[in-house]
């Protein structure tokens, strides 16, 4: 019995750990980006260009969770005694590392990095999820962080 608690102890501080690991997409660029939340009043100008970019994989630990599970699982079926709980150990840890690099993969953001001269001359580049009917050469607005076509 006080190895069954050892055993979901440890598999809980695994899971606690690789959790934490989880990181947001990370846009870069040289130029000021607007989120589409950030309210903003309405300007107008031209789409210079539009570029597909990508972002680090999100994740929200519940690959961690299932892959520690299924891997704890998977180790408990070798060996006997000492052995098998270090394999259970050793597989909830590896089934974590594994899930949350799945789930990271699954969940990679992308976006359309939408670079706008404005009317007034200046730049502004808005990163949103989709570009619709954007093409460079369209007069747009950016209305709340939004790029709209006019």
């Amino acid at each position: 019995m006080k190895t069954n608690a050892t055993l979901a102890a440890l598999m809980l501080a695994a899971t606690a750990v690789l959790s934490g690991c989880a990181t947001g997409p990370s846009y870069q660029s040289q130029q000021q980006y607007y989120p589409a939340n950030q309210p903003e009043s309405a300007m107008y100008g031209t789409v210079d260009s539009i570029q597909l970019v990508q972002g680090g994989g999100q994740t929200s630990g519940a690959g961690a969770v299932v892959g520690g599970i299924a891997g704890a699982l998977l180790g408990n079926t070798i060996g006997s005694g000492g052995g098998r709980t270090a394999a259970t150990v050793a597989g909830a840890v590896a089934g974590g590392v594994v899930g949350n690099q799945v789930e990271g993969r699954r969940q990679q953001a992308q976006g359309y990095q939408i670079s706008v001269r404005l009317d007034n001359g200046e730049y502004r580049t808005v990163v949103q999820d989709n570009a619709n009917d954007l093409r460079p050469g369209n007069r747009v607005r950016i209305v709340d962080g939004r790029v709209y076509r006019y």
